[in-house]
């Protein structure tokens, strides 16, 4: 029998490789802007290759690519129409792919996000979000997940609502906030604190995902993991955001890339973070930190690449497919030492 997503977290940790927003702006995909999924309906196959590069990278999960690819999203740039295709053609994209790799036990992932139209003085907005939910998560449960994340939420009676919506189809909740500048919730409560309210409301797991690079995700991820019982999942972006500016949504380019005059306005998210960006082994000392303070549910959010998965799966103590291909500097020509490089040129190493 196929273990669930809390047996394997019993088990010891899991990879959650995400961030398909990013990855298929920079591709040429979708618009920065409105982050409007519609890849997964025009060029399909270019989310299952990503899909099959988390997964040979060591992500445990495949998340399918619902990500703002809500009702709100696609009213936005006036394709409303196509929201049902869409979430359903994101489920089998990940569902594929996952039969591509037969010998992993892979888990399928849905998703639900931040709707951009709840208001805590309107009770209307709580409606049309509880809807919005809904749906989705309904398609979700339709398409055979295995659990869904509600995620980059910042409003705890938000993330209530979409919380509601997962345990109402018996499906297994992973509530995850991305928590602003001030360390609190739109309505103030603490990170730690709005963890706890979802486990007592019925989450099986809770944490952070997103906004938050690794520093200042594990700022806030020690203390949620003492407040909580369940399981906590850690999902940052791979950027270097600050105690001054801890979310990578705001960014002053004055502050943030002060030796390049060429950006446009005056905030470098989100097109031009690439001065923040982490490095691979920035993303893998982030995983260990995760393992040792028993955080099971650990990932990567927007800005992920392959090579972020792949060193923080080896940080856990994996060998994914992709290790196959994994650095040996040892046989490069200038920084190796292999007895057949010529001297001439292994002796210029500080020269170059």
């Amino acid at each position: 029998m196929k273990k669930n997503l809390i047996d394997r977290l019993n088990e010891g940790p899991i990879l959650c490789a995400e961030g398909y927003l990013f990855a298929m702006e920079r591709r040429g995909y979708l618009s920065a802007g409105a982050f409007v999924p519609e890849v997964v309906l025009e060029n399909p196959e270019v989310v299952t290759q990503l899909h099959r590069e988390f997964i040979r990278s060591g992500s445990d999960v495949i998340q399918a690519f619902t990500y703002y690819g809500h009702r709100e999203k696609l009213r936005l740039i006036g394709k409303e129409d196509l929201l049902e295709p869409l979430q359903k053609n994101a489920l089998k994209i990940a569902k594929d792919a996952a039969k591509e790799f037969k010998d992993l036990d892979l888990m399928i992932c849905g998703d639900v996000a931040n709707t951009n139209i709840y208001n805590p003085g309107d009770k209307k907005s709580h409606t049309e979000c509880q809807k919005m939910y809904e749906e989705q998560i309904r398609w979700a449960k339709e398409a055979g997940v295995d659990f869904v994340v509600a995620e980059t939420i910042n409003w705890t009676g938000e993330m209530e609502i979409a919380l509601k919506a997962i345990k109402q189809e018996g499906l297994i909740a992973v509530t995850n906030f991305a928590i602003p500048k001030g360390d609190l919730t739109r309505e103030g409560h603490s990170a730690e604190d709005a963890c706890k309210m979802m486990e007592d409301q019925g989450a099986d797991v809770v944490g952070l995902n997103c906004y938050r690079g690794p520093a200042m995700t594990m700022k806030l991820l020690s203390k949620i993991r003492k407040k909580v019982s369940c399981h906590v999942a850690a999902l940052p972006v791979p950027y270097r955001t600050s105690e001054e500016y801890p979310g990578f949504l705001n960014q002053p380019k004055e502050i943030a890339d002060p030796d390049c005059s060429s950006i446009p306005g005056d905030n470098i998210f989100p097109v031009a973070l690439d001065h923040l960006y982490c490095n691979r082994f920035e993303m893998a000392e982030f995983a260990k930190d995760c393992k040792d303070m028993n955080v099971n549910f650990i990932g990567i959010c927007c800005g992920a690449e392959a090579h972020h998965v792949r060193e923080m799966a080896v940080a856990l103590g994996r060998k994914p497919i992709s290790y196959k291909y994994y650095p040996d500097i040892s046989r490069h020509w200038l920084h190796g030492e292999d007895k057949s490089f010529l001297e001439l040129n292994t002796s210029m190493k500080k020269k170059y």
